[in-house]
């Protein structure tokens, strides 16, 4: 109980609550309910006051039905829950979480620049199903990373496409000459696929700048800069199909 009380007047997250043994998920209720708990060595209760945020990749409900889950507990933490679909379900958001991740990565592995990715790396990535969600997109990221640190990242032999009875067998893929991809490609794909999903208008309501949580002035200038037409040039332009303005 000690992040309570370091949490005090703030937030705290929880990650894996379904993890809890049962007689912790007994003492977590009684901070819910009273909002106090007692210290190791302490005469007196401390009182807190927490923001509590819980997360868990299992079914709770299940967990409760098998007697592995407070139901009690699930009551108070269920204020407001919110599910997120799994990344096979919102791939629009991959090309921003490869970036996120290749940024990130390089940085921890001390890596001078950013490697690119090759030509249709992203493509690969795309047509995976990812049942180890976006740890699983984390790590293979990575790992091409230590493989590749100076790129061009290609993820074929890295994405479990082959069968067992394929590996059984001995078969080899041949080794492909690829052409780099920088994160600018990445980036750009990204903003003509949300383009299309709000069907050309860049301000408003549904508007491009709206989906991806920008000023639109700043994807303005984004498209601009990643060579993405817009107003009259957009709407002389025959990859468009509309404009965006």
């Amino acid at each position: 109980m000690v992040f309570f009380e370091r949490a005090n007047h703030g937030t705290l997250f929880l990650d894996e609550i379904a993890e809890l043994p049962i007689e912790v998920q007994a003492r977590l209720l009684r901070v819910l309910q009273t909002g106090e708990f007692e210290v190791v060595g302490g005469s007196t209760p401390m009182r807190v006051d927490v923001r509590l945020i819980v997360a868990t990749n299992r079914n709770l409900r299940q967990m409760i039905e098998n007697g592995q889950f407070r139901e009690d507990l699930w009551y108070r933490l269920s204020v407001f829950p919110i599910a997120i679909p799994a990344l096979r379900e919102r791939l629009d958001d991959l090309p921003s979480l490869v970036h996120y991740f290749l940024k990130k990565k390089s940085s921890e592995h001390r890596l001078a620049t950013i490697p690119s990715l090759a030509r249709g790396a992203l493509t690969q990535l795309l047509e995976y199903s990812w049942p180890g969600n976006v740890c699983e997109l984390q790590n293979v990221i990575e790992r091409a990373l230590i493989l590749s640190p100076k790129g061009p990242l290609d993820f074929g032999n890295l994405l479990p496409h082959k069968t067992e009875g394929d590996l059984a067998s001995g078969t080899t893929l041949s080794k492909k000459v690829v052409t780099p991809m920088t994160l600018g490609d990445v980036e750009k794909q990204h903003i003509q696929r949300v383009l299309e999903q709000a069907e050309g208008p860049i301000n408003g309501k549904g508007g491009a700048a709206e989906l991806l949580a920008i000023h639109p002035n700043t994807l303005r200038h984004r498209m601009r800069k990643l060579g993405i037409d817009f107003g009259r040039h957009a709407a002389a332009s025959k990859n468009t199909g509309g404009r965006y303005s």
